[in-house]
């Protein structure tokens, strides 16, 4: 059989395009013979599709393409609409001791298999039309009629109904979108009889059984549900009617005072559920996040507290008076002022290694520290905010997957302290925070207005450290620092506002060693009854003509004298904390608005500790230096650069996190934290600025 050459539309047709249709795309085949519905080519496939975009009676709906959403979502998104969107779209979940005690109570139930007797089978509609027609014609014959009057009621009776339990099953619903994992289904089925002990039994009817820590909502009559709890509750029974099963109530388990409470589905609970639903959808959508809750009891125990600050947020916006308003009117100070919602230091440390040769490892969720093959050192996961290495220290595969897991950061230095890198998980899921960092900060005019923010509060603290630190403040330095921080927000570009902190920054410098207050006269004082020996006092003034805390000017790189190697430290490791801070909210630290992006430079992180570096870095350096936590003889001498020694490093370490964990009260929220919570709480607000919840970006000012 000679076939002819068949090309394409394209090919036959170059300078025709209206025939590069579907219909023309190849020249037909002959079909074969016996099979003649093949369509070669899939030519009347794209013609019926073609028609169906063109003909509305034939179009189809599109696919949905979002995600079934969870049944716990819609009961969070009852409770509150922001903590629904933090846990939803955010991905954002703290634990707290309450959520810690409800999965505990869930463990039991998550053991479940999930299995669940197959649904009754409903009568065809067509079974059901005639069944009704013959009884409405049919008449029933006179040995009928006997035969019913003569039945015993034993024999017409049903077998009895047994209940059996499924634990942990998950179903989902097409017509609602949404899908949920059941605690408990009580299911009603036929019992066994002798007859039938092989048969495949079905579900008669089932109810939905959820399991609350809690306790019930008192109603007037009767204790009531809650309504995020109805919500729930009211979705399984939905879902579990869309697949089938008979179910008309369900059932919340109330531990706190051991009460069964039933939901009795109703048209009207189905269309306030359904309602919900199409709510929670537009909520998820939006970029931005719903508004915190006014005074609510729901706030103080909930886990998102840290992360949502609802009463900050309301106060920057201006639904709340400022507590130096408040201080005017004692009386209603307690109801106006924020409520702290947050811890005021964390219960994890910081973990830092700089033992060369050092190796980590995991067991167990705890941290092994090992040297050769001794172990140094156990320490639990859960004890640890961040993990810190300095030069070579080894960190296994398992442990560096273990601690992004549970999303604590490990920040890596070189041996003299220099930061370069940081591993972390990922447990921020949500872009709407970084699309609005990366507007503003292509966005000139908002980068000098946030850039002016910034410098200002850094002239602020320093000239606040000069008056309370310095042994005689210097008026003159005083004073000119006051004059540059009035002109900071008349800069016109951030050149110009560069050059004005330098002029700051030169003034404070100059006047930084008044604020050290060891010298010679110190270092010769003895406590009577603990004298030094000959030796020992020989050695102290070795190191100390070596070494001396005299300070005359900054040098960064490299620092040529202990003041500055331990600046450039401090200055190093407030840089950390500050990326640390920026990854926990959501920002890309290299993307900053003072700081301009530099390759490998975290600009953002830097813009965020310039208001804290005579609050953190530089106050802790005169911590270490004045209560002889840092001595001469911690320092050491690589050509040029001096840097510490390692007991010298530990100790300042042990000081820095004294700093960080030392309590101060917030001036602008009149309530007391650490400063490391004081570093989370600005990189928050910064976020709450960026994308439209509050007005301004406040920084931090002490008083």
């Amino acid at each position: 059989m000679n076939l002819p050459a068949y090309r394409t539309a394209r090919a036959l047709y170059p300078h025709r395009p209206e025939k590069w249709e579907p219909e023309y795309l190849y020249e037909r085949l002959p079909e074969p013979v016996d099979h003649p519905e093949f369509d070669l080519f899939g030519v009347r496939r794209m013609v019926e599709v073609a028609e169906s975009l063109t003909d509305p009676a034939t179009r189809k709906p599109a696919e949905k393409n979002q995600e079934p959403m969870r049944a716990r979502m819609l009961n969070e998104f009852v409770y509150c609409p922001r903590l629904f969107y933090y846990e939803q779209v955010e991905g954002v979940f703290v634990e707290n001791a309450d959520t810690a005690r409800g999965s505990a109570i869930h463990e039991k139930v998550d053991r479940g298999k999930g299995a669940l007797l197959r649904a009754k089978k409903k009568a065809s509609a067509e079974g059901e039309e005639q069944g009704v027609e013959n009884q409405a014609t049919a008449e029933p014959s006179a040995g009928e009629t006997a035969a019913a009057e003569t039945m015993t009621p034993a024999e017409d009776a049903e077998p009895p109904m047994e209940t059996i339990h499924s634990r942990s099953a998950m179903m989902s619903s097409t017509r609602l979108d949404v899908v949920a994992k059941m605690d408990l289904i009580e299911v009603k089925v036929k019992a066994r009889s002798a007859d039938d002990f092989f048969a495949v039994r079905e579900a008669q009817s089932v109810t939905p059984v959820d399991y609350k820590a809690g306790a019930p909502r008192q109603g007037v009559d009767q204790n009531e549900l809650w309504d995020a709890d109805k919500m729930q509750l009211g979705l399984q029974i939905l879902i579990l009617r869309d697949n089938g099963y008979p179910c008309d109530e369900g059932v919340i388990y109330y531990r706190a005072t051991k009460q069964r409470v039933r939901l009795v589905m109703t048209a009207e609970i189905e269309a306030w559920i359904i309602d919900r639903i199409a709510a929670a959808r537009v909520v998820a959508a939006s970029p931005t996040i719903p508004p915190p809750l006014v005074n609510s009891p729901k706030c103080v125990r909930c886990s998102l507290a840290p992360v949502c600050l609802p009463d900050e947020t309301r106060l920057l916006v201006g639904a709340l008076p400022l507590p130096s308003e408040t201080s005017r009117f004692p009386a209603n100070s307690a109801v106006t002022t924020p409520r702290r919602l947050i811890a005021a230091r964390d219960d994890e440390r910081a973990l830092y290694l700089n033992t060369q040769g050092y190796r980590v490892g995991v067991k167990s969720e705890r941290l092994v520290i090992k040297d050769g093959d001794s172990v140094i050192d156990e320490v639990r996961m859960n004890d640890v905010t961040h993990v810190a290495l300095f030069g070579n220290i080894q960190l296994s595969t398992q442990a560096v997957q273990e601690l992004c897991e549970q999303e604590i950061p490990v920040a890596y230095f070189s041996m003299g302290g220099w930061f370069y890198g940081l591993t972390r998980g990922h447990g921020l899921k949500n872009v709407h925070t970084r699309i609005r960092q990366f507007a503003a900060a292509s966005n000139p005019l908002q980068c000098l207005a946030m850039a002016q923010k910034i410098v200002q509060a850094k002239i602020r603290n320093h000239r606040t450290m000069l008056m309370r630190l310095h042994v005689q403040p210097p008026a003159a330095a005083v004073q000119g620092m006051k004059e540059i921080a009035g002109r900071v927000p008349s800069a016109r570009g951030l050149d110009e506002l560069l050059g004005m902190e330098g002029a700051a920054a030169a003034l404070y410098f100059q006047n930084f060693a008044g604020m050290i207050k060891v010298g010679e006269d110190d270092l010769d004082d003895e406590i009577p009854g603990l004298e030094m020996t000959q030796s020992a006092e020989k050695k102290r003034k070795a190191e100390a003509e070596a070494f001396t805390f005299d300070f005359t000017q900054r040098r960064r790189r490299p620092p040529t004298d202990p003041v500055n190697a331990l600046l450039s430290l401090a200055y190093s490791l407030l840089a950390k904390d500050c990326t640390i801070a920026a990854l926990a909210v959501g920002f890309d630290p290299y993307v900053g608005f003072y700081h301009q992006p530099r390759h490998g430079r975290p600009a953002l992180a830097l813009d965020l500790m310039e208001e804290f570096r005579p609050l953190i870095a530089e106050s802790t350096v005169l911590t270490a230096i004045n209560n002889r936590m840092i001595q001469s003889g911690h320092f050491v001498r690589a050509g040029d650069a001096v840097n510490l020694s390692p007991q010298g490093r530990k100790a300042f370490f042990q000081a820095y996190e004294q700093r960080m964990n030392a309590l101060i009260t917030h001036p602008v929220f009149d309530y007391k934290v650490s400063y490391r919570r004081v570093l989370e709480l600005q990189a928050r607000l910064l976020a709450r600025h960026l994308t439209g919840e509050i007005p301004e970006y406040v920084p931090m000012i002490t008083r």
